[in-house]
């Protein structure tokens, strides 16, 4: 099933300028991007973004991280979207995921590990909405 899936590329990845290559791994595993934006996420957006973890203790590191530097920001469009690029973003903390996978490649740490993804069908719909509001997105 064709489904869309929101990614970002986050700020340490962004600096170590492997934009490009995370991209090439979402088309070489099937995830066409079908709308990209690189933007700069002030504190307020990124707590708005991750306010599902407003209890959590990693709350004010996440979103102060996040706001750090710009990010790149991707809806991408495949089948089983949201699943594929879970597998492929690989475990939270690079030191445990496997080989290969975008996090073990780019990552530093369980904090700095270069890639979001949406966990998700209602988390990709909130996400895309967030930050491609009013757009019509096409699947392919």
């Amino acid at each position: 099933m064709s489904e869309l899936t929101l990614a970002i590329i986050k700020p340490d990845a962004v600096k170590k300028h492997v934009i490009g290559d995370i991209i090439s791994h979402y088309e070489k595993v099937g995830l066409q991007p079908v709308a990209i934006r690189m933007m700069h996420l002030s504190k307020s957006a990124a707590q708005g973004f991750y306010a599902v973890h407003k209890a959590r203790p990693f709350f004010d590191s996440l979103t102060t991280f996040m706001s750090s530097g710009p990010v790149v920001v991707l809806v991408l469009s495949g089948e089983n979207a949201i699943k594929k690029h879970r597998d492929l973003m690989g475990a939270t903390d690079p030191a445990k995921a496997d080989k290969g996978t975008l996090r073990a490649l780019y990552g530093t740490n369980i904090e700095y590990n270069a890639v979001h993804g949406s966990d998700g069908p209602d988390t990709a719909q909130f996400e895309i909405g967030y930050f491609f509001p009013g757009m019509d997105l096409v699947t392919r």
